[in-house]
């Protein structure tokens, strides 16, 4: 196999432009993924409906008809709690104290 002159050189100014192995550029890492406010509360969002808050759910129980569904439920919205933080401190609260009652 024979390589012309202008294969050589384009070739050559590949590798002296890459970066060696084991340097230290940056490498991209994946985006960090959103925390769950806690076990049994769920963040709310569809804009369709203009549902804003968290959902909290509690203690699960078979029904009459044979499905599952929540004990104990609530919503939290942010127009009614004054904003997303109060809304989250909120559910929080109330999911403390349902937990204590049990």
């Amino acid at each position: 196999m024979v390589r012309s002159k202008t294969s050589k050189a384009k070739t050559g100014a590949r590798k002296s432009a890459a970066p060696a192995r084991g340097s230290s550029r940056a490498k991209s890492t994946p985006a960090p993924r959103r925390r769950a406010a806690a076990p049994g509360i769920s963040r709310i969002d569809q804009e369709a409906t203009r549902t804003h808050g968290y959902f909290v759910r509690l203690g699960y129980e078979r029904t009459a008809q044979g499905t599952w569904r929540p004990r104990h439920r609530a919503f939290f919205g942010d127009a009614s709690h004054g904003g997303k933080t109060k809304a989250l401190r909120a559910a929080k609260e109330w999911l403390a104290e349902v937990i204590g009652e049990d």
